[in-house]
């Protein structure tokens, strides 16, 4: 059993782990974790001393393997219940994730077992990340930033980066969810806005747009 908080870092740097693909800077998990660099490193320590973790003073953190799939569990069980919360109770995309930050903590391996049953075990949330497995492994697709896409590239929505109400609910005014085809119509290279088409309708969006918004290309 482990705390709340310790559920939390471990899921900090699970995440910062993948995007950093190396050691983790006890400043970068102060940043993640909205705390300060010294109450990281008594954290750090104490997860250290469950072998949950690796720290060295100057270089950086990273998981173990127990630290690992303890994290990727705590993950698994935060998109299940998201997937739960807009499929079965109609929730909006836009709604699930601070809900889903208070479910994640249940301690009931039968309960998510169940309930990943219910839901068809699904390989993705609503926002398009994978769902680990009960063993801890991430199904991986071939993806990129709708930003890097060319002119006259097409692509499919598969994830967003961004999370946040208020960046999904911006996507639902421009009908881009999960699975929405997108076309990229033109680029400005000064400030990295592009024009795009979605349907039949065209509109521009901004670097900051492009830069959150996953897709799949032909």
């Amino acid at each position: 059993m482990f705390s709340l908080a310790e559920e939390n870092y471990l899921k900090a740097i699970y995440h910062l782990e993948h995007e950093n693909q190396g050691e983790v800077s006890t400043n970068a998990i102060a940043e993640r974790m909205d705390t300060k660099p010294s109450s990281v490193t008594d954290m750090v320590q104490k997860l250290a001393e469950k072998d949950l973790l690796s720290y060295k003073k100057y270089k950086g953190t990273l998981l173990t393997p127990s630290g690992r799939k303890i994290a990727a569990n705590v993950i698994r069980k935060h998109r299940l219940w998201e997937v739960f919360l807009v499929e079965k109770l109609n929730f909006h995309w836009d709604e699930v994730h601070v809900i889903a930050e208070q479910l994640e903590h249940i301690q009931s391996d039968e309960l998510i077992a169940r309930l990943d049953k219910f839901l068809g075990s699904p390989d993705f949330d609503p926002h398009g990340d994978p769902i680990p497995d009960k063993h801890g492994n991430v199904k991986r697709t071939e993806k990129k930033l709708l930003s890097e896409c060319e002119k006259n590239q097409r692509g499919v929505c598969v994830g967003v980066k961004e999370s946040s109400g208020e960046f999904l609910q911006y996507l639902d005014k421009r009908k881009i969810s999960i699975g929405t085809k997108i076309k990229v119509l033109g680029k400005e290279f000064f400030d990295g806005s592009m024009i795009i088409q979605v349907g039949s309708d065209q509109f521009f969006i901004s670097q900051k747009i492009a830069e959150n918004l996953y897709v799949q290309t032909n």
